[in-house]
């Protein structure tokens, strides 16, 4: 508890010495969507198996010293691999596809083909077999073949055989029978697997803001952890999905997700739609972030419950608080007695740009996911760690 106290009077004087929104620098569209990629096409090909080797022993005085010609190396596998944010691992493979900031598909590339089985050698010695080749992927990607889906990576470390690799032909020793002493056949090596997956990220956090533009989640999120989304006066100012983490004692720590702003018919694909939805579905709790200096805000509330239900029955009744954002206007705080009365159920005010009441929530965003880390054990399930 007394760490949630200093986490929390340390971001009310960062949130102080914050520069107003309106003098920071507008970021254009193109650059905050360049670094954020949910969608991706990868075609995959395993590494083909090494050839056989036909050849016969010799040395002085053995004329025939019999086949020995060695198998070839089998292709080496693409495996997808699910890693969070900001890990990394030290498998002895090959890795490749993002680096250690895991966050999205944007460094997945179009296709990967897999390391190649060596050529057997003479003296039966076997070609070395191809490198397992892993594609580091976001917790939280699903992987499609064409309509179906084939994995899900949803928990850290999770694997998905991607594509095998080809098996390595067989030299000619191999073909040594009592019926054919000299054979001098021997196999090429088999070409890889070749699929076309369709990887698709939806975020993994324990807390999903959900708001309609400009209701202050971006400058929410950066009040109370270390993400640093883009801010400012406008409609979608975030176009893609940040996760922040917050810090209390005992190296416990919160991931909450600022997703993009919806708009009243998301759920019919309107405005960044679906865009918007897939991210939150994941989220095991919710912070309603309303903005109180709006006319009757009881009803941001009822519309963004409405656009969670019809995406997805049931997901509106998840846990959640009601964050009013904006107490620092007059006529925010005229507002509050009646949203709480319409409501009938606690509202967190504050004010994400002066730091007043953020404790409140961060002991709050606290209880939430410490019930959840307690509802997922007794169902015998591993919680989310971050």
């Amino acid at each position: 508890m007394a760490s949630c106290r200093l986490l929390s009077v340390g971001i009310v004087d960062h949130a102080k010495h914050q520069e107003p929104s309106g003098k920071k620098k507008l970021l254009s569209e193109k650059k905050l969507k360049r670094h954020f990629v949910d969608h991706r096409r990868v075609l995959v090909r395993g590494g083909s198996g090494g050839s056989g080797m036909s050849c016969f022993h010799s040395e002085p005085r053995k004329e025939f010293g019999g086949p020995d010609g060695g198998d070839g190396g089998n292709g080496g596998h693409i495996i997808l691999r699910g890693m969070s944010p900001g890990s990394s691992w030290g498998g002895a493979a090959s890795l490749t596809g993002v680096d250690q900031q895991v966050k999205s598909l944007s460094s997945v590339s179009s296709q990967y083909q897999g390391f190649n089985g060596e050529d057997g050698g003479s003296k039966n010695c076997s070609g070395r077999g191809g490198a397992t080749l892993y594609i580091q992927v976001p917790v939280g990607t699903l992987v499609k073949e064409g309509d179906e889906i084939v994995a899900d990576l949803s928990k850290l470390g999770d694997e998905y055989m991607a594509a095998l690799g080809g098996a390595g032909g067989k030299g000619n020793r191999f073909f040594l029978a009592n019926d054919n002493r000299a054979p001098v056949t021997c196999t090429p090596g088999q070409p890889g697997q070749e699929r076309v997956l369709y990887l698709e990220l939806k975020t993994m956090a324990h807390a999903g803001m959900v708001g309609f533009p400009n209701a202050g989640k971006s400058s929410l999120l950066r009040a109370i952890s270390n993400a640093k989304p883009a801010v400012a006066s406008y409609p979608f100012t975030t176009l893609n999905p940040h996760v922040g983490i917050v810090h209390y004692e005992g190296h416990q720590q919160v991931a909450v997700a600022d997703i993009p702003g919806l708009i009243r018919g998301a759920h019919l694909n309107k405005g960044l739609g679906f865009s918007f939805l897939r991210h939150i579905e994941r989220c095991r709790f919710f912070l309603f972030v309303v903005d109180l200096s709006l006319p009757e805000p009881w009803t941001q509330v009822d519309d963004l419950k409405y656009e969670l239900e019809k995406y997805e029955e049931g997901l509106s009744e998840r846990s959640h608080v009601i964050v009013a954002n904006k107490i620092d206007l007059p006529q925010a705080r005229a507002h509050l007695p009646q949203l709480q009365a319409r409501l009938g159920q606690e509202v967190i005010a504050l004010s994400a740009l002066t730091g007043e009441n953020l404790e409140q929530l961060l002991l709050h965003l606290k209880e939430l996911h410490d019930a959840h880390i307690e509802a997922e054990l007794e169902q015998g399930r591993q919680p989310l760690r971050w």
